[in-house]
């Protein structure tokens, strides 16, 4: 029964970052289903569960024959707060948090990671690897840093990494100038990101703590010379 919690917490939480990462607002539309089962890499079934969820908490409603639609929040609501800190926090103090909290859940993804969050993280690098702009990049990466959270089997460890993600996206990076229209092929994230996927899946925590602070220093130094 835990295990059913966690797997469903961790669908509805690759859904919330969807409409985060897409800056998706109040009364924007979602995809059809069958769009983003394949965005998101989920059974119709496992989508429409997370979908509920959403709805009953009042994230988003549905209109028949119309579609999704993203709902607003109350001012008083947890995200809103987070949000707020998130306008509060420079990027550099946002990627200490992160240097903070991530290498240590890919230890404990080393430790704990059953093999359908392996499966994620794979397909989310996969996925990187062809995406076809830098946004649907970016989704993916979402998707492939929360899959390790996920992977540590962790309820609490899970929250924390979600509150985290949402101050990340509240933070005011500044406009970062994209050369390419799409990643390429030697994209330092993608043999970062190998290096980490390895780690956890060799069983090896501090391997893993040790790629993943390497990554988040080698994004850190592009952002701002250096963390």
């Amino acid at each position: 029964m835990l295990q059913q919690s966690i797997n469903e917490d961790a669908e509805v939480g690759r859904l919330r970052a969807y409409i985060a990462d897409n800056r998706l607002e109040t009364g924007a539309r979602l995809p059809a289903e069958r769009e983003l089962t394949e965005k998101l890499g989920m059974k119709r079934t496992v989508l429409r569960k997370a979908l509920d969820v959403l709805e009953r908490e009042g994230a988003i409603w549905r209109h028949v024959g119309k579609g999704t639609f993203v709902a607003g929040g109350g001012a008083g609501r947890p995200d809103n707060v987070l949000i707020e800190l998130g306008r509060q926090l420079t990027p550099f103090r946002m990627m200490r948090a992160r240097l903070a909290i991530e290498p240590a859940l890919a230890r404990e993804a080393a430790v704990n990671a059953p093999g359908a969050a392996m499966t994620r993280m794979q397909l989310a690098m996969e996925r990187a690897h062809s995406a076809s702009s830098w946004n649907d990049y970016e989704v993916q990466d979402d998707i492939f840093h929360r899959s390790i959270a996920e992977a540590s089997d962790n309820l609490l460890l899970l929250a924390l990494f979600d509150q985290l993600n949402q101050v990340r996206r509240a933070v005011t990076w500044g406009s970062v100038s994209r050369e390419t229209a799409r990643p390429a092929p030697d994209h330092l994230s993608f043999a970062e990101h190998e290096a980490i996927a390895s780690a956890i899946a060799e069983r090896n925590p501090e391997g893993a703590h040790d790629a993943m602070r390497g990554h988040l220093r080698s994004v850190a130094r592009r952002l701002f010379e250096e963390v």
